[in-house]
């Protein structure tokens, strides 16, 4: 059994789309309204529930861990409701409810017709998850589920407070075999203060755009083989919008008896597919792109025969898996949500 499980939170967006984003202190009436459940994780969650087939469900367990209103609120209806027929298969369980509280977190998002600029306001009033917590889920994890010799674990952090992040990944370390576990990790909000630490500790990570400038970058090259000196990371990828994304892969090359392992990068860059008839992408809907580009690599990399697949898989392999997510993430943003997705169902 492979397992994989998310940790960020999940919110309720309320999304308002405007002609042109507003001035201060200036009335506008929006063209349209909706209210759908967010969060990095979840969205990623969502997406892979739509590409999953039956084969992968009875392969693959899902489990979200986020902080939540009490379970007897209405928003936790609204939530578990919002990820479809898919709801039933993701484990909810780790999730921590905080009782006395019946809100969950709240994202108010203004999101304007002439740039296709997205302006958010969250809103929080839950305790965020600590350490002990996540120690706690994860022991109970390991009891409720299988311990035999295959099965496998990838664990996924949106990175929302990196001190407490770096906590839970150390204590993973510490009591799971390494060979049998990946760890991923976002760098997206560009003044969070210690990604970078976390980003040092996974085994995969996920650089912004925003970040990347934000750290002087100006193209996703720059970005990977800048900060590749900095973590142990074997696979790291950055995704800049319209351009596409790229990946740096980095494998160990063996010597001779007692020889020192070198290590050799390689990069690798796609760009969303022109459509055939010529014209430009018809952007749409922008919201959770990123969320369903990270959705794309777990689902090329958990639909193989190898949940560890960041040192065994060969360049061509992961060039299939790069392409599968920008494409993926190139039919997100030309329609609303995520529904449209489950067409999207073949292997890359």
């Amino acid at each position: 059994m492979k397992h994989l499980v998310l940790t960020g939170a999940c919110a309720l967006d309320t999304i308002l789309t405007v002609p042109a984003y507003p001035p201060e202190d200036a009335k506008q009436r929006a063209s349209s309204l909706q209210v759908r459940r967010g969060g990095n994780c979840p969205n990623t969650l969502e997406v892979l529930h739509h590409l999953f087939s039956p084969s992968d469900q009875a392969d693959i367990k899902t489990h979200l861990i986020s902080t939540l209103p009490a379970q007897n609120s209405p928003a936790i209806t609204k939530i578990h409701s919002s990820f479809g027929p898919g709801s039933t298969k993701i484990d909810f369980s780790p999730c921590i409810h905080r009782e006395g509280h019946t809100e969950s977190v709240s994202s108010y998002i203004i999101r304007s017709l002439e740039t296709g600029s997205r302006t958010v306001v969250n809103y929080n009033d839950l305790p965020e998850m600590t350490p002990d917590e996540f120690e706690r889920i994860l022991d109970t994890l390991l009891l409720s589920n299988s311990k035999e010799e295959e099965d496998s674990w990838w664990f996924h952090f949106e990175g929302r407070i990196p001190s407490t992040t770096l906590q839970c990944i150390h204590y993973i370390r510490t009591h799971l075999p390494p060979n049998t576990t990946t760890i991923s990790v976002e760098c997206e909000k560009p003044n969070r203060e210690g990604l970078t630490s976390i980003a040092a500790e996974a085994d995969v990570v996920f650089y912004s755009s925003s970040w990347a400038e934000s750290r002087g970058y100006h193209n996703p090259e720059a970005c990977l083989r800048g900060e590749a000196p900095s973590t142990r990371a074997s696979l790291m990828l950055c995704t800049w919008g319209a351009s596409g994304a790229g990946m740096l892969t980095r494998r160990k090359l063996g010597g001779g008896s007692g020889a020192k392992l070198q290590e050799e990068d390689e990069y690798i860059h796609h760009s969303p597919a022109t459509p055939k008839d010529g014209k430009p992408i018809k952007v749409v809907d922008t919201i959770g792109a990123g969320d369903t580009f990270i959705a794309g690599l777990l689902y090329a990399s958990l639909s193989s025969s190898s949940l560890h697949m960041v040192d065994a898989s060969s360049s061509s392999s992961q060039k299939e898996k790069l392409a599968f997510a920008v494409e993926l993430a190139t039919k997100k943003v030309q329609d609303e949500g995520f529904a449209h997705l489950a067409a999207q169902q073949q292997q890359p």
